[in-house]
């Protein structure tokens, strides 16, 4: 879940969440816009004092203190990053134990992906190539 998903569940505006938890405005505009990142901990903070996420957010963590949210209600897990992956999948009978792994690979596939697509980009950018 990312910081605009998080303000939008409290039904607030960018300036009155921002006084709300005393954050600049403007930051929290850079936020949202995706030209700055808030620092993970920050993110766990507000779904954690956010009523109405605690409803229907549940939170994974692994050993290694890693922490992702499943939302119930739109079937997505995200990490502290604001990525998030819809599922299909009925995580409420997983092994408690095995569910943390299997969130964490899932995530380590996406960082993959992502990072893929971003060297694509950049090579592309680059070099004069049309891929058919």
């Amino acid at each position: 879940m990312n910081i605009k998903e998080i303000r939008k569940t409290t039904g607030l505006s960018q300036s009155k969440f921002a006084d709300m938890f005393g954050i600049p405005v403007s930051t929290l505009r850079k936020w949202e816009q995706g030209e700055a990142s808030p620092a993970p901990y920050i993110v766990d903070m507000l779904i954690k004092l956010l009523p109405s996420a605690n409803d229907y957010m549940q939170e994974i963590s692994d050993t290694d203190g890693r922490k992702y949210y499943y939302d119930k209600n739109k079937k997505t897990i995200s990490d502290t990053l604001g990525n998030f992956i819809r599922i299909d999948a009925n995580i409420n009978s997983v092994k408690k134990e095995n569910l943390p792994l299997y969130v964490y690979d899932m995530f380590q596939g996406l960082y993959e992906i992502q990072e893929r697509f971003n060297r694509d980009c950049r090579l592309d950018i680059k070099e004069d190539i049309i891929w058919s």
